[in-house]
């Protein structure tokens, strides 16, 4: 009996954290539909005035980018902004032929004019945060706009972004990403799921309640000011823009997200580097709410409702821990719902956390029709894409929750960077890729395992009880064994 009811515990706990989350992001949907159609009255920098245009430093951080360096620097060369106000740092960490070839791009860029330079460093100590570091000790920008190698911004984002700095309480300008290749593959289209709700739902459900937001790593502009006023970058994280993003919020500096300013981008087209992906920005989650919790409880300049929203953030990547949790109990917790008549009453409550997947799929639907627009036949589009979504998230469950385990334990990793491919249609190859991780981990081994589990959960369903058999959970263990199944096969088959 010990066992059993062990599990309901771990089983019922889990669901309730699951529930409060999804609770959370129910208040991020309302704050979002508050706030969506509100004028931004934000003062701005006039550029037409040419006294009050900033000089601005753009930072490219980059590492062994030997397929994307050409359209990188050949797309920040068509920047618009006045020349003698902007500089260009490669901040180039490579270790491969790329840097050679990078070096005669940047001297073609040199010959139009532009201010561009190639620093390099002797090691990578601080990975992306070190780079980041060295550039600033010689930018000449009050203002720093980053950008990953994998990044188009338009010839005019400077002109969208930079005018908010009028506010001098703004310490950094954050805008939406969209996706080159999002409907590449089911792979992209996964991703660009989840990023889409990310940058609408929570985002703007966050920032324009005056909660804690994050720079994302990429697609934003900082006040130096306000880098060097929180502690400069660090590299004790994996998530580097998280943490610095929290310690210049706690010193009381503004974000500023801007939705309407998209930002193009390619995704991830394989599924290890989706994987790697994946686990860095997962665990560095965890990395930072061991890091910050404290920070964010005590400190007394913050309300409650953003101390709670802020810690709740820190804490989305542990939640794959619960499904994970709710996944693997769900089989034994069939076999004892049907020996145990006793706990019936008990089992009629559980099934109210179903509210929890229908938080997620309302939410969710405000996030896609923002994008591809409202009418029936979206809506039938949106519930095959949230089912593909919600099976496939499920089965990175178990590689999400070891990530997330080595964050909250403090077990240190490498800063492993995601290959980038310059890949945007079908008829591009990326077979080929120098960078891609050649040999699955031990973890693929136990997701196809899992899938076989997941196999006898259906199973399950047609022999437990006395009267015909218990299908409550067999949807869910469909949807498990679908995603464990995907992530599995993808990853032993889909690699170069």
């Amino acid at each position: 009996m010990f066992l059993e009811y062990f599990i309901i515990v771990v089983y019922s706990v889990s669901l309730l954290l699951i529930f409060m989350y999804a609770i959370a992001q129910l208040n991020l949907l309302i704050n979002y539909l508050k706030y969506k159609n509100k004028e931004d009255k934000s003062p701005k920098f006039d550029f037409n005035n040419p006294d009050e245009i900033p000089y601005v430093t753009i930072q490219l951080p980059v590492y062994n980018e030997l397929y994307v360096m050409k359209r990188l620097l050949k797309n920040i060369a068509k920047i618009k902004y006045p020349k003698n106000k902007l500089e260009i740092q490669v901040l180039d960490d490579s270790t491969d032929e790329s840097v050679e070839m990078t070096a005669k791009l940047i001297k073609k860029v040199q010959d139009l004019g532009i201010d561009i330079q190639h620093i390099r460093r002797t090691n990578r100590q601080g990975f992306k945060a070190g780079a980041l570091k060295e550039g600033l000790k010689t930018a000449k920008g009050e203002f720093i706009a980053i950008f990953d190698a994998d990044f188009l911004p338009k010839p005019n984002w400077l002109y969208e972004t930079v005018p908010y700095f009028k506010n001098p309480e703004i310490g950094v300008v954050q805008t939406r990403w969209s996706h080159i290749n999002r409907n590449y593959s089911t792979l992209t289209k996964i991703q660009a799921f989840m990023l889409d709700a990310h940058f609408t739902l929570e985002q703007v459900g966050r920032n324009s309640n005056g909660h804690f937001i994050n720079f994302n790593g990429t697609a934003g502009v900082w006040r130096k000011e306000c880098i060097y006023d929180a502690g400069n970058w660090e590299g004790d994280t994996l998530t580097e823009d998280i943490d610095l993003s929290y310690r210049a919020q706690l010193k009381n500096w503004k974000f500023k997200y801007l939705e309407k300013v998209e930002t193009p981008a390619e995704l991830p087209v394989v599924i290890s580097a989706a994987r790697t992906q994946q686990f860095r920005w997962n665990k560095g989650g965890a990395e930072n709410f061991q890091k910050m919790a404290k920070r964010i409880f005590t400190n007394k300049n913050i309300s409650a409702k953003t101390k709670i929203h802020g810690l709740l953030h820190l804490l989305n990547s542990s939640m794959f821990i619960c499904i994970f949790l709710v996944a693997i109990l769900s089989i034994p917790m069939l076999y004892i719902k049907n020996e145990y008549a006793h706990l019936k009453n008990y089992f009629y409550i559980m099934s109210f956390f179903v509210v929890s997947s229908l938080i997620f799929f309302v939410c969710y639907w405000y996030m896609y029709k923002n994008i591809y627009g409202s009418g029936i036949k979206n809506f039938f589009r949106y519930i095959f894409a949230f089912l593909t979504f919600f099976s496939v998230a499920m089965g990175f469950s178990l590689h999400n929750t070891i990530a997330v385990l080595e964050g909250h334990f403090g077990k240190k990793s490498e800063f492993v960077r995601t290959p980038k491919f310059n890949i945007i249609t079908l008829k591009d190859g990326w077979k080929n890729n120098k960078y891609i991780k050649k040999k699955p981990s031990i973890h693929v081994i136990l997701e196809g395992l899992l899938a076989l589990y997941f196999v006898f959960g259906m199973y399950s369903a047609f022999i437990v009880g006395n009267q015909g058999g218990d299908f409550g959970l067999f949807p869910f263990h469909l949807m498990l064994f679908i995603g464990f199944s995907y992530v599995f096969f993808k990853s032993i088959f889909s690699k170069a």
